[in-house]
């Protein structure tokens, strides 16, 4: 999914210990020693950069849009230049990004609005490894639509999606593939342009979920080919709001459930209501931030090169990680292996334990990890536990603190 560009594979990209200097929290002291924040895939930590403005904007710019006053006017400005940034960070338009109170919010929203012209019958297509963010929400329209759900299973052994069996789920009626580009439990990363192309062979819209992707390899929506993609600022550094970008011509043909008097063009008329524009101000800045991570060319130019070497670093932190938790006796890690696409998210259990005691066993000596399902609870039914224990490696986790992980699992 990430395309670069030759001639900046050479950028220089700041080290980690630079990285670390822009984010607070890892200041943090907790039981004597410093916090190692390994809970990214359930939330980033923030740079300084996205705090300010934030901050910038409601100090010095706070108002409602499209009045006949500077600090709405400066409003209006602070939101389009956020889109143009998160149009940067996927390569789309400014005209094609949505903002709202979060991907799940966003995603009932386009399903109800597609729904309105779905009838009894017709067909979507999900998966075993998906967020239920990306399942629910279509599962909705079963009970409001009568639209029949298809599953594209998952292999358990592998923890990935049995793509072998799409094209046998979709016919004249499937009318869309919502397919997740990695998993938020697993770090599955799946091959999502493979699954636009089937769906659109078959006539069928595909809708991407990039909410775990997007936080380690950068998006291309017109490489991808999708009709719609959602993200979250808040697990790329920035704050809680979600991001949906659709193509315009969707967007604009799409009855959307929306107010008269609401914009009846893209992309306002997905946005329903006063928006929260500090957090599309801080979403904006958390794009700027990562692309300050480079020196030279575009926006777009820095953001690949500043992917493509957190890639690198977050691949070796992955594979030791791995690799480390697998040699411990009782430790069962889950998921592809490092030799296989995924991010750097891993999941485990410690045998005789509780996950949610593992966390906390960790927490006690300063390491963060999340435990439960994740809202992906078919991934953890399927794999026949109760819960995950998950790790997840960000741009300013160092080899020190994957070594304390790894002992402090070894010391259960």
């Amino acid at each position: 999914m990430t395309q670069t560009n030759p001639q900046i594979e050479k950028q220089k990209v700041a080290a980690v210990e630079e990285i670390r200097r822009h984010f607070p929290a890892l200041e943090r002291i907790h039981n004597g020693r410093p916090v190692a924040y390994f809970d990214g895939p359930g939330g980033t930590q923030v740079p300084r950069a996205v705090v300010e403005a934030m901050n910038d904007y409601l100090y010095n710019h706070n108002a409602n849009t499209h009045w006949a006053y500077p600090t709405s006017h400066e409003t209006d400005e602070i939101i389009e230049n956020s889109r143009h940034a998160i149009a940067d960070f996927l390569n789309a338009s400014a005209d094609e990004i949505a903002f709202g109170q979060n991907m799940t919010s966003l995603t009932f929203h386009l399903a109800r609005a597609l729904g309105r012209d779905w009838n009894q019958g017709d067909e979507i297509v999900v998966s075993e490894l998906d967020h239920h963010a990306n399942v629910d929400t279509w599962r909705s329209l079963e009970r409001e639509r009568g639209v029949t759900i298809r599953v594209l299973p998952m292999n358990t052994e592998t923890g990935q999606l049995e793509l072998d069996k799409l094209s046998g789920l979709l016919n004249e009626k499937t009318k869309l593939v919502a397919i997740g580009a990695a998993s938020n439990a697993l770090g599955t990363i799946n091959d999502v342009e493979r699954v636009i192309q089937i769906a659109r062979d078959a006539g069928a819209l595909s809708f991407v979920d990039a909410v775990h992707y997007a936080a380690h390899h950068l998006v291309d929506v017109k490489a991808l080919g999708c009709d719609f993609l959602a993200c979250s600022a808040y697990k790329f550094y920035g704050p809680h709001i979600g991001i949906l970008y659709g193509r315009k011509e969707l967007i604009e043909k799409i009855d959307f459930p929306k107010l008269r008097p609401a914009p009846d063009h893209s992309p306002e008329r997905v946005e329903t209501g006063t928006q929260n524009h500090e957090a599309i101000a801080g979403a904006g800045a958390a794009v700027d931030f990562l692309a300050s991570l480079a020196e030279g060319g575009s926006r777009r130019e820095r953001l690949a090169a500043v992917f493509e070497e957190l890639q690198l670093r977050q691949d070796e932190l992955t594979k030791r990680l791995w690799n480390g938790l697998a040699a411990i006796d009782g430790v069962t890690v889950y998921g592809p292996p490092p030799d296989q696409p995924r991010t750097s998210t891993i999941s485990f259990t410690v045998q005789n334990r509780f996950s949610e005691e593992v966390a906390g066993k960790l927490a006690e000596r300063a390491v963060f990890v999340s435990d439960g399902d994740f809202y992906a609870q078919t991934v953890v039914e399927k794999l026949g536990v109760k819960a995950l224990v998950r790790a997840g490696c960000a741009c300013y986790t160092t080899v020190e603190e994957v070594d304390r992980l790894i002992e402090g699992v070894r010391s259960l």
